[in-house]
């Protein structure tokens, strides 16, 4: 739906079914009920997600002329799309294989693509889309030094394939539409740093040079292409996790003049550490962790120092160390829910993040993402279509605070 703030959905990873026919039922059952809860007179926007198998399937014309069909029917429109996993999202071990494949493989690139050309076939007419996506690669599987340094430049090219299509999309008097990077902990972008520094060193250098000779542009008309298409896709729990600022992020941005695609609007387990009696504290984390997507942990200890686990049982085993204040934790849990028995969430930064958009609107895209439903503790567990409109109007309600 629009806002002054923006348009706000909600993204469909939440929905299993990895088919277009399986994923295109969850739609149809659950976006009207939403709809009508928190949108029931204004169009009610999708963030879209599409595994590579949906992707191919609604590349045809017939169930992408029936799509936008019941969009029209449902006073509904696509945005924005997830783009970051690419294969099987829901009730199958997904952990570092949400990765697969990365940035340095044709495969990928062509399913960013499709998405784009999808994209293109049902964005409302005069307004910007993006589609959002991984952070390159998973930096666990690429510790050598060189082995980095030469995904980093292959991943780096391939992005700019997509770049080069979404320009001449453009040129040609098509949409605006921008690739959202998501930065994530134990990506190979994992924070703004490193963003910035892979923007500015690996990005800009390469994109410059293709596009001054493939389109004959200028530098300065090839940086602002590229700024123009390849932005910051702003997720909340990651940056968080990460210890990060909300405010000092985007004013770095803002210097360097980079641009946020879309902000996902989702919230970490977060819990600080008694000096004393930490047992509840460890046994609330542990009932967290389960077996279908990887939920990085960061730890803040006494010196400030921050110590990095690759998931939650990595954590846990190394939960007896004396100088350990806080846990950040990769899960994403309902917005609407501040406190977890003795842990509670990074709600906070929302609050900062969506106070900021309100004040001054830096994106146009705001997605909620909780896709962990299913996976929640048993006590935590609501129905999806109360708990999804919950949390849209949770967010409204921030954003006529702010």
């Amino acid at each position: 739906m629009h806002t002054p703030s923006g348009h706000l959905t909600y993204c469909t990873n939440i929905h299993p079914g990895e088919s277009w026919s399986e994923h295109f039922a969850q739609l149809q059952q659950f976006i009207p009920a939403v709809k009508s809860q928190v949108s029931p007179d204004k169009p009610f926007g999708i963030g879209l997600r599409l595994s590579n198998l949906a992707s191919l399937e609604l590349s045809k014309e017939a169930p992408l002329n029936a799509f936008r069909e019941w969009l029209r029917e449902n006073d509904c429109y696509v945005f924005t799309m997830n783009g970051f996993p690419y294969g099987g999202f829901h009730r199958e071990r997904v952990k570092d294989q949400v990765h697969t494949p990365d940035w340095a493989t044709a495969e990928r690139v062509a399913y960013t693509i499709r998405l784009f050309r999808i994209l293109a076939a049902l964005l409302p007419e005069g307004m910007e889309g993006g589609v959002s996506t991984s952070p390159l690669s998973y930096r666990i599987w690429h510790r050598c030094g060189e082995e980095h340094k030469s995904v980093m430049e292959s991943a780096t090219l391939n992005m700019l394939l997509v770049v080069e299509q979404l320009i001449s999309i453009h040129k040609s008097g098509g949409p605006l539409l921008h690739l959202d990077v998501e930065p994530e902990p134990d990506g190979m972008l994992e924070n703004s740093k490193e963003y910035l520094d892979w923007y500015f060193q690996h990005l800009l250098p390469a994109g410059v040079m293709m596009f001054t000779d493939k389109f004959g542009m200028t530098e300065e008309e090839a940086t602002l292409a590229i700024k123009n298409h390849v932005q910051l896709c702003y997720d909340v729990c990651h940056f968080a996790v990460s210890y990060e600022d909300p405010k000092v992020v985007l004013e770095r941005l803002h210097f360097f003049g980079l641009k946020v695609g879309k902000i996902q609007i989702s919230a970490a387990l977060k819990g600080l550490f008694p000096k004393e009696g930490r047992e509840p504290v460890i046994n609330a984390f542990a009932a967290f962790d389960e077996k279908i997507y990887l939920h990085q942990v960061i730890a803040r200890m006494s010196n400030d120092q921050k110590v990095h686990y690759p998931d939650m049982p990595e954590a846990l085993a190394d939960a007896g160390r004396a100088d350990l204040e806080e846990w950040r934790a990769h899960f994403h849990v309902p917005v609407f829910v501040q406190d977890f028995g003795v842990l509670t969430s990074t709600r906070d930064d929302i609050s900062r993040v969506l106070a900021l958009q309100a004040a001054k609107p830096f994106t146009q895209h705001l997605e909620v993402e909780t896709y962990t439903w299913e996976v929640l503790p048993p006590g935590l567990k609501q129905e999806m279509g109360g708990s999804i409109a919950r949390e849209m109007k949770w967010v409204l309600q921030q954003l006529e605070l702010s």
